[in-house]
């Protein structure tokens, strides 16, 4: 416990350091965070390859799931993925220092509500290695401490990966702004630090994210599962809808954004869902039916409509309008991802407005609900909540702000309210409020 909560205090303390250093000192980080990945790429994927051979066994027998096994293999090309990535984020403007609000509350006070850093980030993640650059990237942008936890069957990856970025950050950056954690023990530590971590961000499996949330009374980012949604609607391309449906569930079936129900109009059954179920299953996608569907068709009776599969795995459900695939996303889904696929715009903005999830998308593949995608820079994780950040939590999502108030010497006893106090950088909501 010790150890872990003096790493804490010195990630909190180098995030108070950090947050006043020049914008140049953390993209020069990032930039050279980006040479080492590039030039540690053999390092890190012989590490890759050291986890991936133990997985097997643990596949195996049992012990490690075949989405997990998935997700813990890390290429090349995703090396040079992630280092293009934080130089994206290099090139985006300063998160921090960002003025909000602006007013003048009396004569000769000026306040100002502006970004800062949340503080010190806690962040426990199963396998995907290559989110461990992706979020030291954004920590390191932002200003913000960083704890890490990841899952021990990527040790030998996150250890290598996080050798090189914390090399590389040494010249540019406080000491002791993020550090790996290695041990189970340690998450339960993690967790009971209250007053040294300010956020907990947890990526994997739904019985890992809903665990870390009913142990700790620090705020949790995160989501409990992906059950995402496609409705084809009857005005929808047909070659198009084809496309965008494989592309969500075979692209990268282990991903949280990958579809688990697709929602068909019952006009499209006789002609458009049979080139469907063809496509699907000549990639070896195992297909299950909700209840209407069952009754009309020889795929088998999906156990529930809440299933995330995280595997070559689909339910198909038939609805008769948009209001009833609304209303079956809203009951089933899981509030991260769904699309509508539709050439009638009328409809979209209706699906749009009245689906209730982080993300909802117009005749687009679910799978770009990525913060690489959506042109974030990368992202720490995917958020359900309502609160701070939702969706894909790019560098927005890693500040707060403070109020910033400066004066004269105004004492509260020898100041009378001003009659007009509205922001004074905000004139439509002014016109709108008065």
């Amino acid at each position: 416990m010790n150890d872990v909560c003096t790493k804490a205090k010195l990630a909190k303390s180098a995030s108070r350091m950090a947050a006043i250093l020049p914008h140049s000192s953390r993209n020069q980080a990032l930039k050279s965070m980006a040479r080492a990945l590039l030039s540690g790429k053999e390092d890190i994927l012989q590490a890759n390859k050291r986890d991936l051979d133990a997985a097997e066994q643990s596949v195996s027998d049992g012990s490690l799931s075949s989405a997990l096994f998935a997700r813990l293999k890390i290429s090349e090309e995703r090396i040079h993925e992630l280092a293009e990535g934080m130089k994206q984020i290099g090139s985006m403007p300063d998160p921090l220092g960002t003025i909000l609000l602006s007013s003048h509350p009396q004569p000769g006070l000026d306040m100002q509500r502006v970004t800062v850093p949340l503080g010190v980030l806690a962040v426990i993640f199963e396998s995907r290695p290559d989110a461990l650059p992706q979020i030291v990237s954004l920590a390191v942008k932002t200003g913000n401490g960083l704890l890490l936890k990841g899952g021990s069957e990527a040790k030998h990856t996150n250890k290598a990966l996080f050798n090189l970025l914390n090399r590389a950050v040494k010249s540019h950056l406080p000491e002791g702004l993020f550090s790996l954690l290695e041990t189970r023990e340690e998450v339960a530590n993690i967790l009971a630090l209250e007053d040294d971590i300010d956020l907990v961000i947890p990526r994997g499996s739904s019985a890992m994210i809903k665990s870390i949330q009913s142990q700790t009374r620090i705020p949790v980012l995160g989501h409990s599962e992906g059950i995402c949604h496609i409705y084809v609607d009857e005005f929808a391309s047909e070659n198009m809808a084809l496309d965008i449906c494989i592309d969500s569930k075979t692209n990268y079936p282990a991903a949280c954004n990958s579809v688990e129900t697709i929602l068909i109009h019952n006009s499209l059954l006789a002609g458009w869902l049979p080139k469907l179920r063809h496509q699907l299953e000549r990639r070896k996608v195992v297909l299950f039916a909700g209840p209407k569907l069952a009754a009309n068709t020889s795929i088998p009776l999906a156990d529930n409509l809440s299933h995330e599969y995280a595997d070559l795995a689909i339910t198909l459900e038939v609805v008769s309008d948009p209001m009833e695939a609304i209303s079956h996303i809203n009951q089933y889904g899981s509030q991260h991802t769904d699309a509508i696929i539709t050439d009638n715009q009328e409809i979209a903005d209706r699906f749009l407005k009245q689906v209730d999830s982080a993300c909802v998308f117009h005749n687009v593949s679910t799978r770009f609900a990525d913060g690489y995608r959506l042109n974030l820079g990368a992202e720490v994780g995917i958020s359900t909540n309502r609160l701070h950040a939702r969706g894909p939590v790019g560098l927005d999502g890693l500040v707060t702000y403070a109020y910033q108030l400066r004066g004269k010497g105004q004492v509260v006893g020898k100041t009378q309210l001003s009659k007009n106090r509205w922001p004074s950088k905000n004139p439509s909501l002014i016109s709108l409020l008065t």
